[in-house]
């Protein structure tokens, strides 16, 4: 039994690995209570015989989470670090360890999982775009505000853009609050769909779309090229590189 950990930019994801299957699966944003919040969550849990974990956060937080977990199961996670290459994926940057882990393991879940060539999305506070190959190498990719944080940077750079009302996506909009929602929601589904067309070529003409992150839901509508749903998508990719590596406590 392994328990992965995936720390994003909003919220800490937790689940157990039972011979490949995700159970005894949570998600808490990180305003919570860290140490009461996982020793609440994992006290009537199963008890993992390896802990391992993605994160994109800072020291800090890594360190409040690793406690937590020393606490509870009397042992440290094992934080992975992207490397140049592993399980079947091969990292585009020059420099491997500054591609986001989050993105790494999302294309050793699609590898593993046979969706390549593919696009991967990834909405969240960040909106993260790669393209991999046939071959399993990793193409590059783009980032940008994801819609969310997009609006809030106008909010905060603007002294009069302020919207009485949350708004809503409208293909034109008559008013400052869904003004504002539309611009930036439709400006991230069309960025997705520009990236998707800019790489089909290199891609074999006609790859698949996937979307993940927290706010794919509400995207997958706006966008123009057919998308698959992937949730969970840095918990499973974890999973893929957790049964592939012996137990270590160096994952770098």
């Amino acid at each position: 039994m392994i328990l992965l950990l995936d720390l994003g930019n909003t919220r800490l994801k937790f689940a157990m690995c039972d011979d490949g299957a995700l159970i005894h699966r949570g998600a808490f944003a990180w305003d919570a209570d860290i140490a009461g919040e996982l020793a609440r969550r994992w006290a009537d849990g199963p008890r993992p015989t390896r802990i391992v974990g993605a994160s994109v956060v800072d020291a800090a937080r890594e360190r409040a989470v690793s406690a937590a977990a020393e606490r509870a199961f009397g042992m440290a996670p094992c934080w992975v670090r992207t490397p140049a290459r592993a399980c079947g994926v091969t990292n585009a940057y020059a420099e491997p360890h500054r591609l986001g882990i989050d993105r790494f393991l999302a294309m050793v879940d699609a590898w593993a999982e046979g969706r390549a060539p593919c696009v991967l999305a990834s909405v969240g506070t960040a909106l993260t775009l790669d393209a991999l190959d046939a071959n399993g190498h990793h193409l590059g990719g783009w980032i940008a505000p994801g819609p969310v944080l997009m609006q809030q940077s106008i909010l905060g750079a603007t002294a009069q853009v302020r919207p009485d009302h949350p708004g809503a996506v409208r293909d034109l909009a008559d008013n400052t609050a869904d003004g504002l929602a539309s611009g930036c929601w439709q400006a991230s589904a069309a960025l997705i769909d520009r990236f998707a067309t800019r790489s089909a070529p290199m891609l074999g003409g006609a790859p698949t779309v996937t979307l993940g992150g927290g706010d794919a839901d509400v995207l997958a509508p706006l966008l123009e090229h057919r998308v698959v749903p992937v949730p969970d998508a840095v918990l499973r990719g974890l999973a893929v590189w957790a049964r592939s590596q012996p137990q270590t406590d160096d994952f770098s």
